[in-house]
């Protein structure tokens, strides 16, 4: 049975299954793609399969108009110290070129602070980059904050396994 988080007319928010892994796959090269980072995408069918649905390391959603997919989210949670809880960070939001500013983008969102408010959750984060103009004045639009304060850091691969002797 499917899990819908959220439903206007013929538009609606799924949770995924494993047999999702492959659309789920697609929609990461064509975020990627978007953000001209194509050939950083090494993951693969199974690395999906593994980490959200067998490790449960993430949740994603597809977002659907007449129960064709055109787009996905992808988060995970986070936990404030401060806070003392866990929050959303959404990793990825992607709507596929031709559904985009027709409000689905927003819809989104409301459905993510409709399943932050059922989870206590107090904070939703995520990244833009720099040259997305349109994405940043979408999101300021919603009432989100740009944290000028906080720079984000990065270990990948190589500097973990050094560090790790």
């Amino acid at each position: 049975m499917e899990n819908i988080i959220f439903k206007k007319d013929e538009f609606k928010i799924r949770e995924t299954k494993i047999n999702d892994a492959s659309l789920i796959l697609s929609y990461i090269k064509k975020i990627a793609a978007y953000e001209k980072l194509s050939d950083r995408v090494v993951a693969t069918k199974e690395d999906i399969e593994q980490t959200i649905f067998k490790d449960k390391q993430a949740f994603v959603y597809i977002a659907e108009k007449n129960d064709q997919p055109i787009g996905f989210m992808l988060c995970f949670l986070t936990y404030s110290t401060f806070l003392g809880r866990s929050n959303l960070y959404l990793e990825d939001i992607f709507i596929d070129l031709e559904y985009r500013h027709q409000g689905y983008g927003k819809l989104m969102f409301k459905a993510l602070a409709n399943l932050a408010i059922d989870k206590g959750y107090q904070r939703i984060d995520w990244m833009c980059l720099d040259w997305n103009q349109k994405s940043i004045e979408f999101y300021k639009s919603l009432g989100a904050k740009h944290l000028k304060d906080w720079y984000t850091f990065r270990l990948e691969t190589n500097e973990i396994k050094k560090l790790s002797k």
